[in-house]
This record gives structure tokens, C-alpha cells and sequence, in this order.
């Protein structure tokens, strides 16, 4: 058995926050008399809130974690349908469920932050043979703080300060480990392939898409920084209102943002820019009035790098703008339509015209 301070080093050594709950997950099923350890986040989609267990863990050995993005949205349990986990969630406190007896098994339900911020809410469950005594959870206690502030300093140093969003070298830190170890089908903790082989798979459905607010030098020349920046941290919120919660949202600097996302459908990613564009038009900015944002996104493809596919949403982006601004254009759309040269679409030559 690991001990304690073992523990401590790995849960201190991470630089990705993914692999965070993993790893207290493993502290807390070596360290306590667990059967079962169970972390769960809460995820949104169009202002519906449901469970996804991003990490669950058995002491006999199994187990699994989620990758968020590639989760089927519907198929997850409704916030309100665990009633243990809401009470936990909206209490900010121990739960304790005694489900066979006073002296039999227990669930013990702790909350994973103790912030009410809605893009961290999530529950720790345990399931043990008796209910946990004061010391195993005063050891909890001290993980989950060392869990908290390593999540909350990979975060600082991930986010955009002035907008909360991702920041650009997030960016590639995610689609390296998420969307390239993805088309091996090793996922990141299992190894990962060479790169020559993986020039031979084809991606699993990410998307990588990009906005710019239109005329955004003009509303700083004509009403001051200040105004402009209200209008970025403005647009930014309606990204974080209009993308699911486990889309991944960028502020690239100045007038540009970014969204990395999983979706089965072009038509889908198409949708979710042209509401984004639509909630932005729909809003009305107090110190300048109306804005605009044009948008454009491209399939993750088997030899990108996230210079080259952030360069195809660009394109996208400027055909946008050349036809007069406050649209969504998809960049492999228009190289079907003959816009731009030759490009490779999902194992596919095509010629533009």
C-alpha cells in the first residue's frame, strides 16, 4: 500500500487537470477502507444539468474514466434523479446514506468543491462495508484540499485573465493529449502511438472552430478600451451560455476565441456556431449597441497540428467577413464547394474547381 505521502507527491506532479480525479481516486481506495470510489461532475446542455461519473474505481481491481467529450449527453442520470448527490451538491456538505442497516454499508457523499462556481460542481461518493470513522475522513478532507488547490493553480494558469476562458496554450495541451491520443484509441493513460501511425487513423469527430468579433477595431477606436473589453468579457459569456459545459472555450487574445468540441455531425457544429452567432446578435451591448461575431470550423484531421487546423478556421473566418460579416462558415463546406485547393477531408482528396 502507497502511503499517505506518496500519494501527495503524485496528486502535486500533474499537469493536466484531467488526470486529477483519477489520481485522487487512486489515494482514496488505497489510503481508506473503500469498496468503491465515485467521482461525479455535473454537466449542462441547453439548461439541462445531468451527472457524468468522470472517474469510478473498485478496490477488487476495474474501473473507468470519462472522457467528457465523447459522452452521450441524454443517456446520463438528470441532477435531481440522484436525490443523495443533489442534497450533497446543494448543501455543500457530508451526506451519509446508511442503505442496508445502521451498522451495514454505507455511501458517504462529500462535495468536491466548496465553491458554488457551476463549472466545478461535482460530488466525491464512497462506498464502504461500515460508515467511515473520524480519522478516514479527516484524511479526505486533506486530499480533497490538495486536490482543490492543484485543480485551482493548473486552472490560473490555463485561463484567459481577462475573459475566464481558456487561454491559447491550453489549446494545444488539449488537442495533443485529447484529440491525437483519441485516433490512436489509447486515450492518455494507456500509452500512446507513434506519430507514424498516426497518420494512418482517422479522427473521431473533433472539431476545432473559431470566432472574431467583426469591427472590433472600430468599437475600440470609437468607444475607448474599456468598452471593448466589456464587449469581450460580454461575448464570452454568451460562449459559456450557448456551448455545452464540457465544449472546450478559448480566448486566443483580442478579438478571437476558439472551441474545441466532439460532435458526430457537421450540421450539429454548424448549429451550435450559428446560435452563438445569433445570442450575439440578439444581445444588446449598452455601450456600443449591436455586435457581430463570423465564425468558422474544420474537422480535426489525421495530420493537423493545432497551427494548421486554427489556420483553416481562419480561412473560414475571413470568408465570412469578406461577405459582410455575422456568419458561421464550415471550412470543409467551402472546400466542397470549390473555394479553397486541395485538402484531405476523413481520408478523402478533394480538389476545389
Amino acid at each position: 500500500m502507497s502511503t499517505f505521502i506518496e500519494h501527495i507527491v503524485k496528486l502535486t506532479n500533474h499537469r493536466d487537470r484531467d488526470l486529477l480525479e483519477l489520481t485522487l481516486s487512486k489515494a482514496l481506495i488505497d489510503l481508506l477502507p473503500l469498496e468503491r470510489i465515485v467521482i461525479a461532475r455535473v454537466m449542462r446542455e441547453e439548461g439541462v444539468s445531468r451527472w457524468l461519473e468522470v472517474a469510478r474505481l473498485d478496490s477488487k481491481g476495474g474501473g473507468r474514466v470519462i472522457d467528457p467529450q465523447r459522452v452521450d449527453f441524454q443517456t446520463l442520470v438528470k441532477l435531481e434523479d440522484a436525490s443523495d448527490r443533489f442534497t450533497c451538491l446543494q448543501s455543500r456538505s457530508l451526506v451519509e446514506v446508511a442503505w442496508a442497516g445502521p451498522d451495514g454499508p454505507r455511501i458517504t457523499l462529500l462535495p468536491l468543491f466548496s465553491d458554488s462556481r457551476l463549472e466545478d460542481s461535482g460530488v466525491l461518493e464512497m462506498h464502504s462495508e461500515a460508515a467511515l470513522s473520524p480519522d478516514s475522513l479527516i484524511l479526505v478532507d486533506a486530499l480533497r484540499q490538495i486536490y482543490r488547490n492543484m485543480y485551482s493553480l493548473l486552472e490560473y494558469s490555463d485561463r484567459d485573465p481577462l475573459t475566464g476562458l481558456l487561454n491559447r496554450k491550453s489549446l494545444d495541451d488539449a488537442f495533443y493529449s485529447a484529440v491525437l491520443e483519441d485516433m490512436d484509441g489509447t486515450g492518455p493513460s494507456m500509452g500512446s502511438a507513434t506519430e507514424q501511425e498516426r497518420r494512418h487513423r482517422v479522427p473521431a469527430n473533433y472539431w476545432l472552430g473559431s470566432a472574431s468579433v467583426d469591427n472590433f477595431d472600430l468599437i475600440s477606436d470609437k468607444h475607448g478600451a474599456g468598452a471593448a473589453q466589456d464587449v469581450l468579457q460580454r461575448v464570452a459569456r454568451i460562449m459559456s451560455g450557448t456551448f455545452r459545459t464540457y465544449d472546450l472555450l478559448y480566448h486566443f487574445g483580442a478579438e478571437k476565441f476558439g472551441v474545441l468540441m466532439h460532435c458526430p455531425d457537421e450540421a450539429l457544429v454548424l448549429s451550435a456556431f450559428e446560435r452563438f452567432r445569433a445570442n450575439v446578435e440578439a444581445t444588446k451591448f449598452s455601450q456600443v449597441g449591436r455586435v457581430t461575431v463570423s465564425s468558422g470550423f474544420t474537422t480535426v484531421r489525421v495530420d493537423d497540428s493545432p497551427a494548421s487546423a486554427l489556420d483553416n478556421t481562419e480561412r473560414a473566418v475571413d470568408f465570412a467577413r469578406r461577405g459582410g460579416g455575422n456568419k458561421a462558415c464550415s471550412f470543409d463546406g467551402l472546400v466542397r464547394r470549390g473555394f479553397f485547393g486541395t485538402v484531405t477531408i476523413l481520408g478523402e482528396e478533394v480538389v476545389a474547381a
